[in-house]
């Protein structure tokens, strides 16, 4: 889906939703608080679950509400499975490289080069693969239920110092980046980090990092890291993770069934809103980025090279120190099954 695209679907969908607003309550029930964790402020990834917030409670007439606690009141991002599974809370964003130990299968989403650069292909990859069993069983262990995906655009890198304008350039430098992209960096000669988003900026200022992969370009707005860089690669694309929304289980099991028909009947508008979302904040953020840092393109020729080195190795390596815990091969091999299901379908 392009920009253009994007973009009216955000006024159609504002249309919409404005004329929903003036509509009665249409769905009956008992009263529900749910409670939902996230870090960091309101942005591009939450756009989409703040909306569902508040159509749950006018299509319920108030009775099932929805708030989601931002800035990591309820719990910090690397522990949000674990107030799952204590039932601390009824929602959660999750972050899968924030703790790989805790969704191995989930990490499939991190590997660098995967067919998901197209907006389109990687959404109707992504709601797949939030349904295999491999996927839904990493969140079982939770008591957890995959809802919808945070659908993360490709990552790029903004980083202080002199610009890696080679891909040689890579090496010594300590770059956040996490999962088989964090691996992909490590093939150029960088060193990995996982930090969480909130604490990157801060290292940045502390002289403790030299460059950052975000999701291009929302992310290094909302969380201060293009005001810390000298220079950002706009064309790299090395990969994306998934930050996706997931239910309490017992939470969910314990819905009546109109409820949890109306969350899963709202799983579209949710990455309507969320990929509108991410193109307006690019068509905002990437002149502003232009202005005041220096951009570093490659050629195809060092793309190429980039990718013979840190695709298929990584790949391979994920997948053997998987298989014996889950059918990763098969994982692996239904994300190019989706992706070419996907753009045969455009």
């Amino acid at each position: 889906m392009k920009l253009k695209t994007l973009l009216a679907a955000t006024v159609a969908l504002g249309t919409v939703l404005g004329a929903t607003s003036a509509s009665s309550q249409s769905v009956e029930g008992p009263d529900v608080f749910w409670k939902i964790s996230m870090w960091g402020n309101p942005r591009a990834l939450s756009a989409g679950m703040d909306e569902l917030a508040r159509v749950v409670e006018e299509e319920t007439g108030g009775s099932f509400k929805m708030q989601i606690f931002y800035g990591g009141q309820l719990s910090a991002a690397p522990e949000n499975l674990d107030g799952l599974a204590i039932n601390a809370f009824e929602g959660a964003a999750i972050c899968n490289f924030y703790h790989p130990g805790k969704n191995p299968a989930w990490m499939v989403f991190s590997l660098p080069f995967l067919p998901l650069g197209d907006p389109a292909v990687d959404r109707a990859v992504r709601s797949k693969l939030f349904e295999h069993p491999a996927i839904v069983a990493d969140m079982e262990r939770w008591n957890a239920v995959p809802y919808v995906s945070g659908l993360l655009p490709q990552y790029e890198v903004m980083g202080k110092g002199d610009a890696p304008t080679e891909l040689s350039g890579w090496a010594g430098l300590r770059v956040r980046a996490g999962g088989g992209l964090g691996d992909a960096m490590e093939v150029l000669g960088a060193t990995k980090q996982t930090l969480p988003a909130s604490e990157t900026s801060t290292a940045f200022q502390r002289g403790a990092l030299d460059a950052a992969a975000f999701p291009y370009t929302y992310a290094h707005v909302s969380f201060g890291i293009n005001e810390e860089a000298d220079w950002f690669t706009s064309n790299m694309a090395p990969g994306t993770s998934e930050c996706g929304w997931v239910f309490n289980k017992t939470a969910y099991d314990a819905l009546p069934p109109q409820y949890q028909q109306l969350l899963m009947d709202n799983r579209d508008m949710v990455m309507d809103v969320t990929q509108a979302a991410y193109a307006a904040a690019d068509e905002k953020n990437l002149p502003m980025f232009r202005e005041t840092l220096t951009e570093v393109t490659y050629t195809d020729e060092q793309l190429a090279e980039f990718r013979e080195v840190a695709g298929e190795p990584v790949w391979q390596s994920w997948i053997e120190a998987n298989q014996g815990d889950f059918d990763a091969q098969g994982l692996f091999d239904a994300v190019w099954e989706y992706a070419e299901e996907a753009q045969a379908a455009q």
